[in-house]
């Protein structure tokens, strides 16, 4: 395995929200009464929150009216939750107690609901004030140019991430200048390419890709120049540090391509010639420098 490469971690920072449907062990308070100013200036005093246990949705907030005071979840992307809120409702974002009047329209949300009759009354909102963003680093399973739908095989998880790739995300090469200098685009996104995905959380809970880095394609070739920080001939691996980026990447080697003094050691600088072949690097030649 390639140690560099292929999938060091997978890191993922997401808005924490509790399953839909889970139900809090929550429960209000019916003897509180809230005082709010109305429009005209004049007190008014609004019910208690709904009596009851509380359950916690997340989704998309849309169509937010403050006249009918009033907003829909979208819960799967196909259906929607009609919500109401009034001065009872507390509104949070970044964990921080806004206004009421400061509640938006939000790619996703943490909604605390009880029912208030046959209503479903927001007991308290909770929003990012940017959207979270994750990384995944590993190589490309496959990729539906059709739908946008790619899958990529990370070294931390037993199963694959999915992303959904529109068409505005950014897709570019990075590297050696040799691999940088041809254009980059979803012709790139090939079974065994070597990536680095950034992804924010889009509508339906799906992971939609903002940024994919391709490190490398199968077939490519590279060039490592540095020193040896590990070599076992027997099972034909080396492992070189390029000074270049500071890195080590590991490269699958026969006797056919060491050098024809073959003394190869540790400490030893080196240039390799190898090429991708969609699972490892392949040494092609190796010159002790």
């Amino acid at each position: 395995m390639v140690r560099y490469l292929p999938v060091a971690f997978l890191a993922c920072a997401l808005l924490a929200v509790p399953t839909i449907g889970a139900q809090s062990e929550h429960h209000n308070d019916p003897s509180t009464a809230v005082e709010t100013v109305s429009s005209s200036g004049g007190l008014l005093t609004l019910p208690p929150v709904p009596v009851g246990t509380t359950t916690v949705v997340g989704g998309p907030i849309q169509g937010l009216d403050f006249v009918r005071d009033q907003f829909s979840l979208s819960l799967d992307g196909k259906r929607t939750m009609k919500i109401l809120f009034d001065e009872r409702t507390q509104v949070f974002r970044d964990g921080v107690k806004v206004p009421l009047r400061d509640l938006r329209p939000a790619s996703h949300a943490s909604v605390q609901t009880a029912l208030d009759g046959s209503n479903v009354f927001a007991v308290s909102v909770h929003t990012l004030s940017k959207t979270p963003e994750g990384e995944c680093r590993g190589s490309i399973l496959r990729f539906n140019a059709r739908n946008g739908e790619l899958e990529v095989s990370t070294a931390l998880s037993p199963e694959p991430v999915k992303l959904f790739v529109p068409a505005d995300a950014l897709i570019k090469r990075e590297g050696q200048l040799a691999f940088t200098s041809k254009s980059s685009g979803r012709n790139d996104l090939v079974a065994g390419a070597l990536v680095v995905a950034t992804f924010r959380q889009g509508q339906s809970n799906r992971d939609v890709a903002s940024q994919i880095t391709i490190l490398a394609i199968p077939g490519t070739s590279f060039v490592f120049a540095g020193s040896i920080s590990h070599i076992d001939l027997s099972m034909g691996l080396l492992d070189v540090v390029d000074p270049q980026d500071g890195k080590s990447y590991e490269i699958h080697l026969s006797s056919a391509r060491l050098p024809s003094n073959g003394n190869l050691h540790v400490g030893e600088s080196v240039s390799v010639r190898a090429y991708y072949d969609g699972t490892h690097y392949q040494a092609a030649e190796i010159t002790a420098r």
